[in-house]
């Protein structure tokens, strides 16, 4: 079965969309990342899907909903990449992906988890962003 690799960077994890994304496979990562993020106590989460030509409705659901889990597990999620094409068909279809913070590229999105990560330690006093 397709797999797409989730990378561990510090206390954040990478996903790299690099294929088309059907529903079974959004499904999978949606599963597996999840995990991930548990066991690695990951604080934040970039997914950059500059590759993906089109998104339908159920695999921008399933974006937005990475994102409302990840943070019911104290992660923060940032979207990378989206072709101006891909942000054009969301809006027509209706997807505002509340909640879900975007980047124009994989530098931007890393600086912006920082940014968001280093607010809830100050916030929060929690000394649990550790490697």
């Amino acid at each position: 079965m397709e797999r797409i690799p989730i990378l561990r960077m510090g206390g954040f994890l990478v996903v790299s969309i690099q294929v088309d994304m059907h529903d079974r496979l959004a499904m999978s990562l949606q599963e597996e990342l999840t995990t991930r993020i548990v066991e690695t106590n990951a604080r934040g989460v970039l997914i950059d899907i500059s590759t993906l030509d089109m998104v339908d409705s159920f695999i921008g659901r399933m974006i937005g909903n990475i994102a409302d889990m990840s943070r019911i597990l104290d992660a923060e999620t940032v979207v990378v990449g989206m072709q101006p094409a891909v942000a054009i068909t969301m809006v027509e279809l209706g997807l505002t992906l509340s909640g879900v913070r975007t980047a124009l590229n994989v530098e931007r999105g890393m600086d912006l988890l920082r940014t968001l990560v280093g607010q809830r330690l100050v916030e929060d006093g929690d000394g649990r962003f550790e490697d």
